[in-house]
């Protein structure tokens, strides 16, 4: 009859079917609810396996599956033995990270491309760090500032440690986006932080004449006036220091055959 349904599924969503999860994916959303709500904390140890069973009505192979599930998602870290169990740890920016890298490195994204990003996203998040900044901030700042002197110092005539300098540099890069007051920001940051420290080694690695004691040594003034404007509450100096700085360094770091460079040469 006319405006009857007949409860068959229209020929043009056939293949679009959403498929059902499984018990151990369910049991996976529960935990994984429970962590990110804070109901349950990194360290503590989950119920052992044989009340988890009996509370959700499952297998063993079913739980453990849930367990695979959160343990790929660095959530859970499963000890197997008579004194084994599952622990809660803490999600980092890890698993993100590796993700996103395989997306850049699958689209053919170039190293230009992540450092236009940053070039976005850090000037504005200097500013956000000099309104919001606290005395840890600083402190944390000044302590990688210390550091690079100390590497100069340790190197004369200075040739840097690409691993060393790269490390120290991507740290003072981390503590902006993680002092801004955006978690938003600083997650995308701590994605591609791998990203350009890889990329930064390389180049330190092909270090040419112009690559000069003075070119580190300006660097490093570069880092500590920034932690002058943020220490004064200069938002918009903030902000316009670090967008010159991210500029000068893209020069070098973008320079020759390096800019259109994919990111997958990096970690071929």
């Amino acid at each position: 009859m006319q405006g009857m349904t007949t409860g068959r599924i229209p020929a043009a969503q056939i293949g679009t079917v959403v498929r059902a999860p499984k018990t151990g994916e369910l049991i996976a959303s529960h935990l994984r609810r429970q962590i990110v709500r804070g109901e349950l904390q990194p360290g503590e140890t989950l119920p052992a396996e044989g009340l988890l069973m009996e509370q959700f009505g499952v297998s063993r192979p079913t739980l453990r599956e849930a367990f695979r599930i959160l343990e790929a998602e660095n959530l859970i870290s499963v000890r197997r033995g008579s004194r084994g169990g599952a622990r809660v740890i803490a999600p980092d920016s890890s698993a993100a990270a590796r993700y996103v890298g395989l997306l850049l490195q699958m689209q053919g994204a170039t190293i230009n491309d992540v450092y236009e990003a940053r070039m976005i996203s850090e000037p504005a998040c200097a500013r956000l760090l000099a309104l919001n900044h606290t005395g840890e901030d600083i402190a944390k700042l000044t302590a990688v500032v210390d550091d690079l002197k100390a590497e100069v110092a340790a190197r004369q005539p200075f040739i840097p440690d690409p691993h060393a300098w790269s490390r120290l540099t991507c740290r003072f890069h981390e503590l902006i986006l993680e002092g801004c007051g955006n978690k938003t920001m600083a997650i995308q940051g701590a994605v591609l932080a791998d990203i350009v420290a890889t990329h930064l080694r390389t180049r330190i690695a092909l270090r040419d004449e112009a690559d000069s004691d003075e070119r580190f040594q300006r660097a490093i003034r570069s880092y500590a006036k920034l932690i002058s404007l943020v220490k004064a509450g200069n938002a918009s100096g903030a902000e316009k220091h670090w967008r010159s700085h991210m500029e000068a360094a893209a020069q070098y770091l973008l320079k020759d055959d390096l800019k259109t460079k994919p990111v997958v040469d990096l970690f071929a």
